[in-house]
C-alpha cells in the first residue's frame, strides 16, 4: 500500500503484515478496555491479546492444551478423593466395621448428594451424557458454568460413600463444562465452542483412564455424533494433556491399569464368539433394568428426599450382602485378574460357604446381575454418577463367571484373564453403544495392542446385537424422537435446529366468517395474499378461501350472490400445532404436497402460515454455517 507523506513527494510503503500487526493491536486495545471495565485476570488479558495475533488453528491449539490441562487436574482431583475414601474402607478398618460402613455410607451418599443439590444447586440436577448432547444440540454447546464443579461435588459424595457409580461420566460433563465456558469467555463461534466442549470430555476421559485415544473415540462416538467436523487437533492435544496431567500425578494403582494377560492365540476364537453374544444379551438386560428403575422412581409419589432414603436403604443392602457392589468396583476385578478371588469371597457372607469353583461361580453371577440394578438405583433415585464403571465392572465378571464355566465343563484352555478384559470392552461396546471407544479404552488401560482382535470381535457383536434391539441408546432414545439431540440423520440434525414459532408468516389476510361479499371483495382487490383464513370471533381458524377459486366468480353477473364466505371456504389439509418440532412440519408437507399450512395454538388460535419455502431458506442457512 502506497501513501503520500506531505509535501515530501516521496511514498511511503506499507506491506501487509504490518497491517495485519496494526489491526491485532487495535483488537487487542479493544478487548483490552473491555476487560479492564470487568477488572479481567491478567491470564484472560494475555489469552485475548495471543487470539488477536494467532490464527484460528493455532489458538484453536492453545485452547485444546489449556483445556487438556485443566480437565486432567479435576479429573485427578476426583479420582484421588474418591480413591482415598475407597482405601480407607477397604482396607483400614476390620470387616466388622466394614459391614457398619457398607450399610451406612451408600444411604448417607444418596441422601447428602439429594440433599446438597436441592439447597447449593437450586435443584438442577441434569446429569449424565443426554444433558450435555441436549445443551449441544438445543443450547448453542452452551453449558453452565455451574457443571465445572457441581458435578464433581456430587460425585465425590456419591462414588465416594460406596454409590455403586462410575466417576467417568461426571468427569466427561465437568471437562465439557469447562470447555464451552473457556469458549465462551473468549468470544469464539458455536463450531469452535462445540469442539472445546468435546475436547473438554475427552481430557476427562483420557484422564480417568491414561487413555487418550479411548478419549478422543468418545468425543467422536457418542459426544459429536451427527457433527461435521474437519478440526480435530485440539482434541488429540487435549486428551494427550489430560491423560499426561494423570499419569504424572496419580498413582499407578489409582488408575485403571491391567497388566496380567495371556498372549492370544487364534485357536480360542470361539471363546470369544461365544462371550460377544453374551455380552450382547447382557448389555441388553443392563439398559432395561436401568430404564425400569429410572421410571420407577420417577413414578413414586415421593419428595426427592425420600427416594433418595429408599434408593440409599435397597444400595446398603445390596453392599453388605454382596461388598462389590460398594463404589466403582475395579478394585475386585484387579483381584480376579491377579487371581486374587479369595480376597473378594472373604469380604461377603460367602466365606462362611467356602471357596469351591461353583460358589464362586454362583457369587460373580449374583454380583454381575446386580451390578444393574445397584449403579441404576445409585443414579435414578438421587445420586450421581454414570455408566462407563458399573459397564466395565459387569463386563470384567461376565467374562470371568464364562471362564469360570468353560473349565468346569472341562475346556481347560479357556484364557481366563483375556476373557476377562475383553468382557469389560463388550459390556461397555454395548451399554454405551460405543464399540471403538471400548476397544481402544482396553487396549490403552491393559497395553494389550496384541489383543485388539478379540477385543474387536467382542465389542463389535455386542454392538450390532443391542442395536438390534434398538437402534438408539435406550438412555437417548426419548430425546431422540423428540428430535432434541443429535443423531447420525444430518439433516433431521440441522431441521431440529429451527424452530416453528421462528418460522411462522404472520402478515396474513384474514376475514370474519360473518363478513357479506363486498368486504371479501374489498379483502382481494387490497390484498397481496393468495390465500384469505377465514375466523371466528375467537380467532379461532374455521377454513381456508383461495383466490385461485375465487377469481373466475368475480367475472359471473351474479358474483355478489356467489361469494359467500361459508360455502367458499375449505378446511385445511392440515394444520401445524405451535409445540410441533419441524420434522413433524416437513412430513406433514409431505403427505399432502401442501406449500403453505396453518399454525394454530393448542387452544385453536390461528397464528398464521408456515410455507415450505421459509423451512428451505432457513435450513440452507444452517447447512452453510455448519459446512463453513
Amino acid at each position: 500500500m502506497h501513501c503520500k507523506p506531505g509535501s515530501a513527494g516521496k511514498f511511503l510503503i506499507v506491506d501487509n503484515s504490518s497491517i495485519k500487526k496494526f489491526y491485532s493491536f487495535l483488537k487487542f486495545r479493544r478487548n483490552f478496555l473491555r476487560y479492564s471495565f470487568r477488572k479481567a485476570r491478567s491470564y484472560e488479558i494475555v489469552l485475548f491479546w495471543l487470539k488477536s495475533i494467532l490464527t484460528r488453528s493455532q489458538f484453536l491449539i492453545l485452547s485444546g492444551i489449556l483445556v487438556g490441562i485443566t480437565c486432567g487436574l479435576a479429573g485427578v482431583l476426583l479420582k484421588s478423593l474418591v480413591h482415598y475414601i475407597h482405601y480407607v474402607i477397604t482396607y483400614k478398618v476390620h470387616f466388622e466395621q466394614q459391614l457398619l460402613f457398607y450399610g451406612l455410607f451408600p444411604f448417607l451418599g444418596i441422601v447428602i448428594t439429594t440433599l446438597v443439590v436441592i439447597f447449593f444447586f437450586n435443584g438442577q440436577d441434569r446429569k449424565g451424557i443426554p444433558a450435555i448432547l441436549y445443551e449441544i444440540a438445543q443450547n448453542s454447546s452452551v453449558v453452565s458454568s455451574v457443571k465445572m464443579y457441581s458435578q464433581i461435588v456430587q460425585s465425590a459424595i456419591t462414588v465416594g460413600l460406596g454409590g455403586s457409580a462410575g466417576l467417568e461420566s461426571p468427569i466427561a460433563v465437568t471437562g465439557s463444562a469447562i470447555g464451552s465456558n473457556f469458549a465462551r469467555t473468549y468470544k469464539l463461534e458455536y463450531r469452535e465452542r462445540t469442539l472445546l466442549l468435546a475436547a473438554g470430555a475427552t481430557a476427562g476421559i483420557a484422564s480417568a483412564f491414561n487413555a487418550p485415544i479411548a478419549g478422543v473415540m468418545f468425543a467422536f462416538e457418542i459426544l459429536l455424533t451427527g457433527v461435521v467436523f474437519s478440526d480435530f487437533i485440539p482434541l488429540v492435544v487435549a486428551g494427550v494433556c489430560g491423560s499426561l496431567v494423570s499419569k504424572i500425578l496419580l498413582q499407578e494403582n489409582v488408575l485403571f491399569q491391567f497388566s496380567t494377560r495371556n498372549p492370544f492365540d487364534y485357536h480360542n476364537i470361539p471363546f470369544y464368539l461365544v462371550l460377544g453374544v453374551l455380552c450382547g444379551l447382557y448389555a441388553r438386560y443392563f439398559v432395561v433394568i436401568s430404564r425400569e428403575i429410572d421410571q420407577f422412581f420417577h413414578r413414586l409419589k415421593m419428595t426427592r428426599i425420600r427416594k433418595a432414603m429408599l434408593g440409599g436403604a435397597i444400595l446398603s443392602v445390596l453392599c453388605v450382602l454382596y461388598p462389590p457392589l460398594f463404589g466403582e468396583g475395579y478394585d475386585t476385578i484387579k483381584a480376579i485378574i491377579n487371581g486374587q478371588m479369595q480376597e473378594v469371597i472373604a469380604n461377603s457372607f460367602f466365606r462362611f460357604i467356602g471357596n469351591r469353583e461353583w460358589v464362586v461361580l454362583v457369587f460373580v453371577t449374583i454380583v454381575c446381575l446386580l451390578k444393574a440394578f445397584s449403579a441404576s438405583i445409585t443414579i435414578f433415585s438421587g445420586g450421581n454418577g454414570g455408566n462407563f464403571a458399573p459397564s466395565l465392572f459387569a463386563g470384567g465378571l461376565l467374562g470371568y463367571a464364562f471362564a469360570l464355566l468353560s473349565l468346569q465343563l472341562g475346556f481347560i484352555q479357556a484364557p481366563v484373564s483375556n476373557l476377562v478384559i475383553v468382557g469389560m470392552a463388550g459390556v461397555m461396546a454395548g451399554v454405551l453403544y460405543a464399540p471403538l471407544t471400548a476397544i481402544f479404552l482396553i487396549a490403552e488401560s491393559t497395553s494389550g495392542y496384541d489383543l485388539f482382535i478379540p477385543l474387536m470381535i467382542v465389542s463389535v457383536m455386542s454392538f450390532l446385537i443391542v442395536k438390534w434391539f434398538s437402534s438408539v441408546s435406550p438412555d437417548l432414545q426419548k430425546l431422540a424422537e423428540q428430535g432434541k439431540i443429535f443423531t447420525r440423520e444430518h439433516d433431521r440434525n440441522l431441521l431440529s435446529l429451527l424452530h416453528v414459532l421462528d418460522l411462522i408468516d404472520k402478515d396474513v389476510q384474514v376475514i370474519q366468517a360473518d363478513a357479506g361479499p363486498h368486504e371479501l371483495v374489498e379483502l382481494v382487490r387490497s390484498g397481496r395474499r393468495n390465500m384469505i383464513s377465514v375466523i371466528d370471533d375467537k380467532s379461532k381458524l374455521l377454513g381456508i378461501i383461495s383466490l385461485d377459486d375465487i377469481r373466475p366468480l368475480f367475472f359471473s353477473p351474479q358474483a355478489e350472490q356467489m361469494l359467500d364466505i361459508e360455502a367458499l371456504m375449505k378446511p385445511p389439509v392440515a394444520v401445524i400445532s405451535d409445540f410441533d418440532s419441524v420434522v413433524t412440519v416437513i412430513r406433514k408437507f409431505d403427505e399432502t404436497g401442501a406449500w403453505n399450512l396453518p399454525v394454530i395454538k393448542a387452544t385453536g388460535e390461528f397464528l398464521g402460515f408456515i410455507s415450505k419455502s421459509a423451512i428451505l431458506n432457513s435450513y440452507r442457512q444452517l447447512l452453510r454455517a455448519h459446512s463453513s
